[in-house]
């Protein structure tokens, strides 16, 4: 039957997937809140252990270690996410690429260090890229890695979706009026009583204060992607956690991409996409995506210059935001 209107609001918080997740919502009491947002988090845990490439017992990493032999089933929750992250693949010209994760494991490895990955590894992890080789069949539920040795990466695609699939729980556990928030990447349901979803949009030259902009949003989500928070500094040089796939290299430069969109899933990994292309084909991009909008905030020379597509939500600069 359906929630009562008369709802307070609750706010819980778990670590999954490297970052923290954030559940706000509305319900008519204490039990049901809690028994909805831990069937949330343990389905967000759940898909962790799906999508991990840190966890070499997760269903990906499986999959990885039989890269170069045959097909092999995977689940429908792995599967969903590939079959996006190839659609976008095709879409971005690889500008978006999961078996990108050769190169990221380097370029890891550069910011431990504080050291440029060495040219040889480099070249011989960029063979490996690309996704062409990667074969899905959804009539049977198989994926194929077709060179020895590929090494997916889920990192750019993987919290939006869980995002998503923990308001699908919420929704059967009654809760319609939620929000999931796994740092830049946040999924909005129904809104709050009155009102819309606040989401502030992160500062570009100081990220760490308080958000100045806020955009209101209900069943939709948005996701920012760039390098303030991952990234690392080598001869003078500024390398974001962001590897283009095509050139193996960490973007370099300053820039912030937000993006909006009817799901998680595709918010999260266009934020990626957009950051690699730069900001004349990532609008290209975006204006041709049904119900996708985005800010592009790039450091130019010194100077910061902003670029939105027409469909982005009006900004106001005051509110009180429900995420960020």
């Amino acid at each position: 039957m359906p929630v009562p209107q008369a709802c307070s609001r609750f706010e819980f918080s778990e670590p999954h997937m490297g970052t923290m997740f954030k559940i706000v919502l509305y319900a008519p009491d204490p039990a049901l809140a809690a028994a909805a947002s831990r069937a949330a988090f343990d389905r967000i845990a759940a898909l962790d252990r799906i999508m991990s490439d840190y966890d070499a017992n997760s269903e990906l990493m499986r999959l990885c270690r039989a890269a170069g032999g045959p097909a092999v089933e995977i689940s429908a929750d792995l599967l969903r996410v590939m079959t996006a992250a190839q659609e976008l693949s095709r879409r971005s010209d690889g500008a978006f690429d999961i078996t990108v994760g050769p190169v990221v494991q380097l370029w890891r490895r550069a910011r431990r260090r504080h050291e440029l990955p060495e040219g040889d590894r480099l070249a011989a992890a960029r063979e490996l890229v690309g996704y062409g080789n990667v074969h899905l069949d959804p009539k049977v539920q198989r994926a194929q890695l077709l060179k020895p040795g590929m090494r997916l990466d889920l990192g750019g695609i993987a919290k939006g979706d869980a995002a998503d699939q923990a308001l699908v729980v919420l929704q059967r556990h009654y809760v319609t009026q939620a929000l999931v928030a796994a740092a830049g990447d946040i999924a909005t349901d129904d809104p709050p009583p009155g009102r819309n979803w606040e989401i502030g949009i992160e500062t570009f030259e100081s990220p760490d204060l308080p958000p100045s902009r806020f955009i209101g949003l209900h069943n939709r989500a948005v996701s920012t992607s760039g390098d303030s928070e991952q990234h690392v500094e080598i001869g003078g040089v500024r390398y974001s956690h962001i590897v283009d796939p095509k050139t193996g290299m960490a973007l370099t430069g300053r820039r912030s991409v937000t993006v909006t969109a009817s799901q998680g899933i595709t918010a999260d990994c266009y934020a990626t996409a957009l950051c690699v292309l730069g900001h004349e084909r990532a609008l290209q991009l975006v204006r041709g995506t049904p119900g996708a909008a985005a800010l592009i905030t790039e450091d130019e020379s010194g100077a910061v210059h902003e670029y939105r597509s027409s469909e982005f939500p009006p900004m106001t600069s005051s509110g009180s935001a429900d995420a960020k």
